[in-house]
């Protein structure tokens, strides 16, 4: 293949869209974990029904983002990029707007599934056309400012939710989602995926699975997203709970957590990306990321009797220690080649997202095991992420000056 060159315009067009659009993303994401209790209490629920219902909606978006990582993956690498991107937006855009309209609990968990479906697609198909457009040695550049503008829209989320009710903070993420579609004039399709158009296996995400040497690639990739997700999903996620136990002065917002967290993340991609484009490496930087990560994560664990305030600060600390999403994100898209390039960077990330519910789930094994002692249940759950990154890091090859513009043979 003939090196593809994108110009300036088309450059700037799809960064814009990519980190806007995964903005409105992680907006809606974060979204349903902030406003969960005002919703469901609206909804007439109460006790513990708050508890166990909203982890039922939780894992049913989850579910729909499994389901639609796939989906949506396999569709980038056979229609296009582009398609996708938009197509997503769409999807989460009116999810959104649907869920501020609901009055049952059946209809809530039917929109967070499609919201779901609909978020599963909109970072990988931008990550993969930012990469594919930009030259090799400023990959890095590109996808850093599209992940730290991206999860800068939990900070956003948080503050939305602060002043208005939650219906109308969907509707604000579904009116933002529609309004990014009209910036979709000037985005221009991936030349490289133009011209691999007529490769074998394209968009076959089983294939993966039939390819042993693809099959360890693709599952290390995700291993080494894991400890992010353990952080958000369980730490921050049951802040208020952890908080209590490491007597933490004065109540802790799951919301406010959320917030802290991302913005640290936030910090951590820009530093990340910066980082790895002076250091010529994505591997070495993940190894620094997941070092700090270590020594955050005893942190937590280990401060007791802090101030609401500081414990806050300590949310903040540890999102950054784990802010190495885009680093993750760019990694997993340097793997493979550009026949099968979108249903890696769209199914990766959706995995890792949904290593939440069993990493959950164990935790809440252990929990009976220890006799009800959240400390030693989150500590053995660290360790157990931690040793997966790192092992499967270990086993990975440096991309950062990989030339793209290949297709896989299966």
């Amino acid at each position: 293949m003939q090196p593809y060159k994108a110009s300036n315009t088309a450059l700037s067009a799809a960064i814009l869209v990519a980190s806007l659009g995964y903005f409105v993303d992680i907006y809606d994401l974060l979204l349903f974990s902030i406003v969960r209790i005002p919703s469901l209490k609206s909804l007439g629920l109460s006790g513990t029904q708050l508890t166990d219902t909203g982890i039922m909606l939780l894992n049913t978006q989850m579910i729909g983002m499994l389901i639609g990582g796939i989906l949506w993956g396999m569709l980038g690498d056979r229609k296009g990029r582009l398609s996708v991107l938009f197509g997503s937006i769409f999807l989460y855009s009116m999810a959104n707007i649907a869920n501020g309209l609901v009055h049952s609990v059946n209809a809530y968990a039917f929109w967070r599934f499609i919201a779901g479906l609909g978020l599963a697609g909109e970072l990988g198909a931008g990550i993969t056309l930012v990469a594919e457009l930009m030259p090799k040695e400023k990959r890095g550049y590109a996808t850093t400012i599209v992940a730290s503008v991206g999860v800068s829209g939990a900070v956003v989320a948080y503050f939305i939710a602060q002043i208005f009710d939650w219906r109308t903070s969907f509707f604000i993420g579904g009116g933002l989602g529609l309004l990014l579609l009209l910036l979709r004039i000037g985005v221009a399709e991936s030349g490289m995926f133009s011209e691999s158009k007529e490769a074998s296996n394209r968009g076959d995400f089983f294939a993966l699975f039939r390819n042993k040497t693809q099959f360890v690639k693709y599952i290390r990739c995700i291993m080494i997203g894991i400890p992010l997700w353990f952080v958000v999903g369980v730490l921050i996620t049951l802040s208020p709970e952890f908080g209590k136990v490491l007597r933490v002065q004065g109540e802790v917002s799951a919301g406010a957590a959320v917030a802290w967290c991302y913005g640290g993340i936030v910090i951590g991609d820009i530093a990340g990306g910066l980082i790895s484009q002076w250091l010529k490496s994505r591997i070495k930087v993940v190894y620094i990321f997941l070092a700090m990560a270590t020594l955050g994560i005893i942190a937590y664990f280990t401060l007791y009797d802090l101030t609401l305030q500081h414990f806050y600060w300590l949310c903040g600390g540890i999102g950054l220690t784990v802010g190495y999403w885009v680093i993750f994100m760019t990694i997993a898209t340097e793997q493979f080649g550009t026949n099968i390039r979108a249903t890696v960077t769209t199914t990766v990330p959706n995995f890792v997202r949904g290593a939440v519910v069993p990493l959950t789930l164990l935790f809440q094994l252990l929990k009976g095991v220890y006799g009800g002692n959240i400390i030693h249940s989150g500590i053995t759950v660290a360790i157990i992420s931690l040793a997966v990154a790192f092992y499967a890091l270990s086993r990975m090859k440096e991309t950062f000056s990989k030339d793209l513009d290949y297709v896989e043979e299966f």
